[in-house]
This record gives structure tokens, C-alpha cells and sequence, in this order.
């Protein structure tokens, strides 16, 4: 099998291994990671504190805050109110800081694509 970054690029075709390695894309990547990295491993760790709890400290979570509403029902349901606002702040995030960068990044590919 050959290396594909030695083999010669189809004419009037786009390296796209070359687009991988170029500044803007990996500019690209470490602004998507830089923010998906840390917001995911803050959700897991309040994810695995919420099983934690719930296994553990029974009594806590069982503890009553308003009516029949306990303190593991308000977690549990937090749980959902997180994922929501995690994905509508990602959502935000990507159309100020990402999409720009990626649409430069296509606007340059569609420049170097042959018309046929």
C-alpha cells in the first residue's frame, strides 16, 4: 500500500491531506477542541457525581426540597437542563468562532476546484 502524502495529487484535483495539514485547518481543530474538551469532561464529571450520589448518598438524594420533589429528582432533572444549555452554547460558539473560519477554509477549496 502506497503512503498517501507521497502520492501525486489527481490533476486539477485538491489535496486534501495538504488542507488537513495547513495553518487554517488545524487553527480550526484546536478552537473546536479547546472548547469541546473541557465542556465535555465538566459534564461527565457532573454526570458521574450524580450516579456517584445516587449509589452513595441515598439519604441525600432522597432528601425532600419542595413537596415531593427530592434533591436526586432535581439532579436528575438537571442533568437534562445541562445538556440543553451545553449544546445551545455550542451551537452559539460555532456560529461566532467556527463556521467563519470554516467557510475561509471552503471558500479556498471551491476556488481551487476545477470547473467543469
Amino acid at each position: 500500500m502506497s503512503d498517501p502524502k507521497t502520492e501525486t495529487v489527481p490533476p486539477g484535483g485538491i489535496d486534501y491531506v495538504a488542507v488537513e495539514e495547513s495553518a487554517p485547518f488545524q487553527e480550526l481543530k484546536r478552537t473546536q477542541r479547546g472548547f469541546v474538551f473541557p465542556l465535555a469532561v465538566a459534564f461527565l464529571v457532573w454526570y458521574f457525581v450524580y450516579v456517584l450520589l445516587s449509589s452513595f448518598a441515598t439519604d441525600f438524594m432522597g432528601t425532600r426540597v419542595w413537596g415531593d420533589v427530592t434533591v436526586g429528582l432535581a439532579f436528575g432533572l438537571g442533568q437534562f437542563v445541562t445538556t440543553f444549555a451545553i449544546t445551545m452554547t455550542y451551537v452559539a460558539f460555532a456560529n461566532r468562532k467556527l463556521d467563519p473560519k470554516a467557510e475561509a477554509i471552503r471558500d479556498a477549496l471551491e476556488k481551487q476546484e476545477p470547473t467543469s
